[in-house]
């Protein structure tokens, strides 16, 4: 066996070489590559001098600066070789989530003459995790009474992977009782439910084990497994029964705390205590069981901090009604968020030629800056103005990156200084 350390080395280089992909869109001085996840400090991720056209000794000739658009620094700009190089090593999951596609941006600003490029770069994802349950046991307990074709639904896992790395199916151990049911959900999620295929009898066998195993699609696969103990009660007749097995509400994401979003409600044809029911919300994942407070006796859902469309715009919840005498039924609530405009554009200066030579050309930078909005869709489109009646315009380079250039020529006796303001 070779040294782990070794090991490591040879296998992020091959992932390396086998799916570095960098292209350049010379109108609009972009950069673009793609690197896997977890390479190691100082790993290569593009050659910025060759890519952009420029000659090695000028980098540093030039003042040359890489900036990190977000708050980490992951890359640095090598201005003896022009090698763009990981800063940091980069988990996938940890800084993009389950988002499909993530991608880190930076920019390239070259002074003397100055010009900024845009550039990105993909993190790939690797099959690093095995899909893992929140409990490694639990414990589902069903009345004798239960009429076969009864669905239950079981705790899901979990894969922070993405893509066919991620959680693709569900298997359970054989049963005579009992058969797996797999469905997505409406954010595209497997969930496992348990189908009662034969009546029960307590009497018979009071137990049941299963194994619950969920398989990602990597390869070689990885899979994690859950242990399921069925008990079967003794009980009432009857399960409550939700008025509808979907409710669908959509609250705006500045909706105040304390708010009612919804009411389920769930009846009982027992009588006495067996009709009694109460209501608790069903194997949610936490930060939701923060977010939202179900009432036990009445049903009603209420918002118990504050939403936020750009964080979560989707949430599903599962809401179990159980009478005294042991027997639940199910029900889902889907909560959607809608986006408000609840911010305003920032306005980054990210450099200015000051002062300006009164014999300078016409069309020349004299300042770069963004624009950017943290709201989605069309709350986070923007539009950028100047001052008018001054001998400058404004360009807009890509997407809101922003350029000031001379559009007359400049007179120092006519007019020594300008003030220019951008809206």
């Amino acid at each position: 066996m070779c040294a782990e350390g070794r090991c490591w080395g040879r296998r992020q280089r091959v992932l390396l070489w086998g799916v570095l992909l960098a292209t350049w869109e010379a109108a609009w001085g972009q950069l673009r590559y793609s690197v896997p996840e977890e390479m190691p400090k100082g790993s290569f991720v593009g050659d910025v001098a060759k890519d952009l056209g420029l000659q090695t000794p000028a980098l540093s000739h030039r003042d040359t600066h890489v900036f990190d658009t977000g708050r980490t620094r992951y890359f640095f700009l090598d201005l003896q070789n022009g090698h763009l190089s990981m800063m940091e090593q980069v988990d996938r999951e940890e800084i993009c989530a389950a988002v499909p596609k993530c991608v880190l941006n930076f920019e390239i600003l070259v002074k003397q003459p100055m010009n900024v490029y845009k550039g990105e770069v993909e993190i790939l994802d690797i099959n690093d995790n095995a899909p893992s349950f929140p409990e490694r046991s639990s414990v589902l307990e069903i009345i004798e009474y239960t009429a076969p074709g009864a669905r239950f639904p079981l705790e899901k896992a979990h894969d922070p992977d993405i893509g066919v790395n991620s959680l693709q199916n569900y298997e359970c151990s054989k049963s005579s009782y009992f058969t797996l049911d797999v469905k997505n959900g409406d954010d595209d999620v497997k969930y496992p439910e348990l189908i009662l295929v034969k009546s029960l009898d307590r009497e018979e066998q009071a137990v049941h084990n299963l194994i619950l195993t969920a398989t990602d699609g990597g390869s070689p696969v990885k899979s994690g497994s859950t242990t399921i103990q069925i008990v079967v009660l003794d009980g009432n007749d009857n399960a409550p029964e939700f008025t509808q097995s979907v409710y669908k509400v959509t609250v705006r994401e500045d909706v105040a705390v304390g708010s009612r979003v919804l009411q389920v409600t769930a009846s009982d044809r027992d009588e006495g205590s067996n009709a009694e029911v109460k209501y608790s919300f069903f194997k949610i994942p936490e930060k939701f069981n923060k977010t939202f407070k179900l009432d036990p006796e009445s049903g009603e859902i209420e918002i118990t901090e504050k939403l936020s469309f750009e964080e979560q715009e989707y949430y599903e919840l599962v809401v179990q009604a159980r009478d005294a005498g042991g027997l639940a039924s199910h029900c889902k609530v889907h909560i959607k968020v809608a986006d408000v405009n609840n911010y305003s554009p920032e306005i980054v200066i990210m450099s200015v030629f000051s002062p300006v030579p009164e014999d300078t050309p016409l069309g020349t930078v004299i300042a770069i800056f963004s624009v950017q909005d943290r709201d989605s869709g069309a709350n986070g489109e923007v539009q950028c103005s100047i001052t008018e009646n001054l001998p400058f315009r404004l360009e807009k380079s890509f997407d809101n990156y922003y350029r000031v250039v001379t559009a007359e020529l400049l007179d120092r006796e006519q007019e020594s200084e300008y003030n220019v303001t951008v809206r």
